[in-house]
């Protein structure tokens, strides 16, 4: 019996957030963003990976928003994600993802650095990468920067050394007018714990402090599937189950990298 209680309370607590996030999507109010001053409106932003689908897997929240929100994106990719030999299909997939996520294909980069070779042991060095950000900030008038946080999510050292690549370029005094921000890796209870964590992640936006850290829930989920599935060298099984569990498909925490 107490089992059953605890399932029932879950299915409806899965549903009750669920429809949290449909009444966002449908309304014309702002999404659920603690805090918002407008820190995210009209922007130029660039959002830097390592691998296609990254963007996909975990930042759809954080796009959705923007875009809805009148800001310029662009994604730069440091990698084909070739671990496994697939690179170039990898590499058009995300220019497929990223229409689904009315991103244009034009601000789309891809690289395929000798010294920026997707897999897990390959370290990336911070300087090349801080390079690569710089000129890309530059090419493309970028004032905001949004990026893997040092865990990277999954744990990726990919993820982390992208992250290392935008803390040095903040460390150069003449880039102190480009905000950037990082995503917020969770615990795994969290991670997998899908919309149910709407209700987590604005709690623990609300106990910093204030600017410091925006709650972005999902505007569009149904988008962020459909952004995936362009990735259909990727999109087995467990990844789907994945990104149907996934907290990081439902909602994004962004905390301002200092």
């Amino acid at each position: 019996m107490e089992w059953l209680v605890i399932i029932i309370t879950l299915v409806v607590l899965w549903v009750a957030s669920l429809f949290k996030i449909l009444h966002e999507s449908l309304s014309a109010s702002q999404a659920a963003v603690l805090n918002d001053v407008g820190v995210f409106r009209e922007r130029n932003v660039l959002l830097v990976i390592a691998h296609p689908d990254d963007e996909s897997m975990f930042f759809t929240p954080t796009l959705n928003y923007l875009s809805s929100r009148g800001c310029n994106l662009h994604i730069l990719c440091m990698s084909t994600g070739n671990a496994d030999g697939m690179g170039n299909v990898r590499k058009e997939e995300l220019y497929l993802a990223s229409i689904v996520l009315k991103i244009p294909q034009k601000q789309v980069k891809v690289l395929d650095h000798p010294d920026l070779q997707d897999g897990f042991g390959k370290s990336w060095n911070s300087k090349l990468l801080s390079k690569i950000i710089k000129e890309e900030i530059a090419n493309c008038a970028i004032d905001l920067v949004i990026t893997f946080d040092n865990y990277g999510v999954s744990g990726h050292c990919n993820h982390q050394d992208v992250h290392q690549g935008v803390r040095k370029l903040l460390q150069d005094t003449s880039h102190k007018e480009v905000d950037a921000w990082e995503l917020v890796s969770t615990n795994i209870l969290r991670k997998y714990s899908g919309p149910v964590d709407i209700w987590l992640s604005l709690l623990s936006a609300k106990f910093h402090l204030s600017g410091v850290v925006h709650c972005l829930l999902n505007e569009h989920p149904r988008r962020s599937l459909a952004a995936m599935a362009q990735h259909k060298s990727q999109w087995v099984w467990f990844r789907k189950l994945f990104v149907s569990f996934s907290s990081y498909t439902y909602v994004n925490c962004l905390k301002k990298i200092n």
